[in-house]
């Protein structure tokens, strides 16, 4: 049972370690969420390594966290804007870089529509008297 702790652990120090970089990424390619694979990353650092959480947080992708929390989620622009970007890269992979008659025509569009409906409605609305957190 020991062993089944230790590699669960160590899964979970691994997945927040590309969570981190995959939110480190969405910083700046247009379409790939910053916050939600940092909030992931959190939780798994939470779960595995309370030393890498903290790490996470004084670091300069905290402050994505720390105004989520904040808030208590994301405000109503942030929402439009993650929806907006996400439908236009997912718009151009499949008319621009999908070739034609791929079953990804039909696989990243519904993909992409899910991930649109979960930022709209299951990501709850920030309350808007809470100022964004500048210092890292």
């Amino acid at each position: 049972m020991q062993i089944f702790f230790f590699v669960k652990r160590y899964l979970y120090i691994i997945f927040g370690l590309i969570a981190v970089g995959l939110g480190a990424l969405g910083v700046v390619l247009p379409g790939l969420p910053t916050t939600p694979f940092l909030l992931l990353a959190s939780w798994l650092f939470y779960r595995s390594s309370p030393r890498l959480q903290q790490w996470l947080l004084s670091s300069w992708l905290g402050k994505y966290i720390r105004n989520y929390h904040k808030r208590g989620g994301m405000t109503v622009a942030q929402k439009a804007g993650a929806v907006g970007i996400m439908t236009a890269m997912v718009l151009l992979a499949t008319f621009v870089f999908i070739p034609a008659g791929s079953i990804a025509r039909i696989i990243v569009p519904i993909a992409g529509a899910v991930g649109d409906l979960v930022v709209i409605f299951a990501v709850p609305n920030a309350k808007r008297d809470v100022p964004d957190d500048e210092q890292p």
